[in-house]
C-alpha cells in the first residue's frame, strides 16, 4: 500500500510540473536527490562501521552476554512461551540491544533470525505466534539509548551539536517502547483477540 501512495504521489509532482511547463524542475531535483543520498550513504560508512566495530567487541569480549543476563528475566516474563535457553531469546535479546544503541542496519540480521527460531515454536505457521507479534512490537518501538544512525546524519549535514538529539530519542523510544509493551500486554490479556 506504501508503496502505492508514493507511486501516485511521484505520478502526480510529475504530471503538475509538465502541466506547468516545468518538467526539468524534476529531473533536476531528481538528480540532487539521488547524489544527496549517496553522500549521505558514504557519509554513515564510517559511523556505521565504528558502532559495528564495537558491537562485535562488545560480543567478543562478553558484553552481550551480560546484557543478556540482565535482560533474561524481562525477556522470560514478556515472552512465557519461549523456553529460556531457545535460540530466539538469544537473538531477540541481540536484536533489542543493537537497537538500544541505534544501530536498526546492525539489528535487522538479529531480527530475521528470531523471526525464524520464533516460527519453529509457533504451534500454527500460517498465522504470527503471540511472541512473533510480542517481538515485532519491541522490535518497532524499542528504546535507544544511543541514536548512532541519527547522530551520523545529522554529522554529514553539517550539525553544530549532533549528539543533542539523544535526550529527546531516549525519552520518545522510551514512551513509544512502554506503550507497545503495554498494549501487547493487554491485547494478549484482556482482548478478545488474545490468544
Amino acid at each position: 500500500m506504501l508503496n502505492v501512495i508514493w507511486l501516485l504521489l511521484l505520478a502526480m509532482g510529475i504530471i503538475v510540473a509538465a502541466l506547468n511547463g516545468n518538467i526539468e524542475v524534476v529531473t533536476s531535483a531528481a538528480l540532487d536527490a539521488a547524489q544527496g543520498a549517496v553522500a549521505v550513504c558514504f557519509d554513515l560508512i564510517g559511523v556505521m562501521a565504528l558502532w559495528l566495530g564495537i558491537m562485535k567487541i562488545a560480543e567478543k569480549g562478553g558484553l552481550i552476554r551480560v546484557i543478556a543476563w540482565v535482560m533474561r528475566p524481562l525477556m522470560v516474563r514478556l515472552f512465557p512461551t519461549v523456553p529460556p535457553r531457545h535460540p530466539a531469546m538469544g537473538a531477540i535479546i541481540l536484536n533489542l540491544s543493537a537497537n538500544m544503541l541505534g544501530l536498526g542496519n546492525a539489528a535487522t540480521p538479529f531480527g530475521m533470525k528470531a523471526m525464524q527460531e520464533l516460527q519453529q515454536l509457533n504451534p500454527d505457521p500460517e498465522q504470527a505466534s503471540t511472541a512473533m507479534c510480542t517481538f515485532l512490537a519491541l522490535n518497532t518501538s524499542c528504546i535507544t539509548l544511543i541514536p548512532a544512525t541519527i547522530i551520523g546524519v545529522r554529522l554529514s549535514f553539517g550539525s553544530a551539536n549532533p549528539t543533542e538529539i539523544v535526550g529527546p530519542c531516549i525519552f520518545a523510544t522510551s514512551l513509544a517502547m512502554i506503550i507497545a509493551v503495554s498494549l501487547d500486554y493487554w491485547l494478549r490479556t484482556y482482548s478478545r483477540w488474545g490468544r
